[in-house]
C-alpha cells in the first residue's frame, strides 16, 4: 500500500498483467483472478490452474474464460478496507477483450464510501504489467492517484504490444480474432504479427512468409519505432522460455533498454494463443 497525503491507496489489476509474483509482492499490488472453465471443473487464473496445467488442458478440450467472480473482487475490496486502505487504483485489461472492466467499474461504483478509481488500459498481458508497474513507482515517489493515472495513459499512447502465434486456431475459437484476417493463407504459412491497438483490440500489424519470417519483422517494427528513444519491455512466451530468452537478447543489442522482463502468458490468456507464442511489448522509459 502507498501512504499519498491522507490517503492510504491500494494498487489493484488482474491476472492477465503477466507480472511475476516476485513483481507483484515487490509493490504490493493485488490480483484479481480471470477463471478458466472446463470440463474438469472452473479454476482460478494462476492460483487454481498454471500454465504447464492448462496446456496439458489443451490436448483434450478447448476451455473457456469467464470474468473474475464477483465475490473475489467484493472480498478484495473489503480486505483491502480493513487493512487501512482508503482508496483503490485499479488498472484492468482490455475492454476490447473482456468484460472485466465493465464488471469491476460497476462494482467500484456501488462500494461506499471507499474511492476506487478504475482504468481500461487498452491492453493485456504485459502491456498492463508494465503500466501497473509504472502506476507503483509513480506512487511509491509519491504522485497523486490522479497524476498516475495521467502518467499510464500517457505511456499507453508509447507502447506498442505484438505477439505471433503458431496457428489462429485457438483465437478464432475463443471469439477474440479482433480485427485480425480470419483467414490467412495457411497452406503458404502466412503468419500475422498481431497487435493490441489503441481501441484495445487485436489486430493485423504487417505479416511475413513462416514464423521465424514473422518475428523478424516484427522485431524490425520495433527496431524502425524506437531507434534513439529510451525504452522498457517485456517479452512473453506460451511455453518458449529459451526463444524468449533469445528474443530479449536481440531488443538489448538494437535498442536502448532501461529495463527488461521475461513472463510466461497466463492460463487465461493462453487459451487463446496457444503454446509456442513469442511476443513483445515496448514503451517509453521517460
Amino acid at each position: 500500500m502507498f501512504s499519498i497525503g491522507n490517503d492510504r491507496v491500494a494498487l489493484v489489476t488482474d491476472t492477465s498483467c503477466d507480472l511475476s509474483d516476485e513483481q507483484l509482492a515487490r509493490y504490493d499490488i493485488r490480483l484479481v483472478s480471470l477463471r478458466v472453465a472446463s470440463s474438469r471443473g472452473e479454476f482460478r487464473d494462476r492460483v487454481e490452474i498454471d500454465q504447464d496445467q492448462l496446456y496439458a488442458l489443451l490436448q483434450e478440450e478447448l476451455p473457456k474464460t469467464s470474468l473474475p467472480l464477483p465475490e473475489d473482487v467484493s472480498t478484495l475490496y473489503r480486505s483491502l478496507q480493513e487493512e487501512g486502505c482508503t482508496r483503490i487504483l485499479h488498472l484492468s485489461m482490455s475492454s476490447g477483450l473482456s468484460g472485466t472492466y465493465n464488471m469491476v467499474r460497476m462494482m467500484a461504483e456501488d462500494f461506499a464510501p471507499m474511492p476506487i478509481d478504475v482504468v481500461d488500459t487498452r491492453t493485456l498481458s504485459c502491456g498492463l504489467g508494465l503500466l501497473v508497474l509504472e502506476a507503483a513507482e509513480s506512487l511509491e515517489k509519491g504522485m497523486s492517484v490522479e497524476e498516475t493515472i495521467q502518467q499510464v495513459e500517457r505511456l499507453r499512447q508509447s507502447q506498442l504490444g505484438t505477439f505471433v502465434i503458431r496457428t489462429l486456431e485457438f483465437l478464432r475459437k475463443g471469439g477474440r480474432i479482433g480485427l485480425v484476417e480470419g483467414v490467412v493463407g495457411s497452406l503458404l504459412q502466412i503468419k500475422p504479427v498481431i497487435f493490441v491497438n489503441n481501441d484495445g483490440v487485436y489486430q493485423t500489424l504487417t505479416k511475413a512468409r513462416g514464423f521465424g519470417n514473422a518475428l523478424n519483422t516484427m522485431c524490425d517494427e520495433f527496431f524502425r519505432r524506437y531507434e534513439g528513444r529510451r525504452v522498457r519491455i517485456a517479452i512473453v512466451h506460451g511455453a518458449a522460455y529459451d526463444e524468449a530468452v533469445k528474443l530479449r537478447d536481440r531488443f538489448a543489442e538494437k535498442l536502448d533498454v532501461v529495463s527488461s522482463f521475461i513472463s510466461p502468458v497466463s492460463p487465461a490468456l493462453a487459451i487463446h494463443t496457444g503454446p509456442g507464442l513469442l511476443g513483445a511489448i515496448v514503451q517509453d522509459a521517460d
